[in-house]
């Protein structure tokens, strides 16, 4: 999924990985910080959490090449829909995710945009081209821990 109605030189990417779980279930794994090192490749670990699991908590990713984007839940519609920003300097990181119940549990779409002012956005674009495969990746590792080892 590539969307065009971003602003010049900003695209979303995404797609949509089926969960074998059911919404509630994949919802809370998902937007909890505390598991996100269990199923987010780039990720070492989370920090500095503050608030409860919702609208407008706020941690910091300390990802493994070093980075430490300062994180905040924009949206929290539990169980259809939550988005996240994330901004590290000038550069700014959105993935919104949204849950659709099916016959096997679910289906999770996710839309990913890295985007930065002026001469960062064009880098921002193929940043966030070059990281869909990752974040398809990591969600497709969070639905086989949600399933469970006796499913996956």
């Amino acid at each position: 999924m590539v969307s065009c109605s971003e602003p010049a030189g900003e695209r979303t990417v995404g797609g949509t990985v089926a969960f074998g779980c059911a919404p509630e279930v994949a919802f809370d794994y998902l937007v909890d910080p505390a598991n996100r090192a269990q199923w987010q490749s780039s990720l070492a670990r989370v920090e500095d959490v503050v608030g409860e699991v919702g609208l407008g908590q706020r941690w910091v990713d300390v990802t493994r090449p070093g980075l430490r984007p300062a994180m905040r839940t924009t949206t929290y519609e539990r169980p259809r829909r939550w988005a996240e920003v994330g901004t590290w300097r000038a550069v700014r990181a959105t993935l919104e995710l949204t849950f659709a119940p099916t016959a096997a549990g679910c289906d999770v779409t996710y839309g990913f945009r890295i985007s930065g002012p002026g001469p960062l956005r064009p880098l921002g674009l193929l940043l966030s081209l070059g990281s869909a495969f990752p974040v398809r990746a990591d969600l497709r590792r969070a639905a086989a821990m949600c399933e469970g080892p006796s499913k996956g």
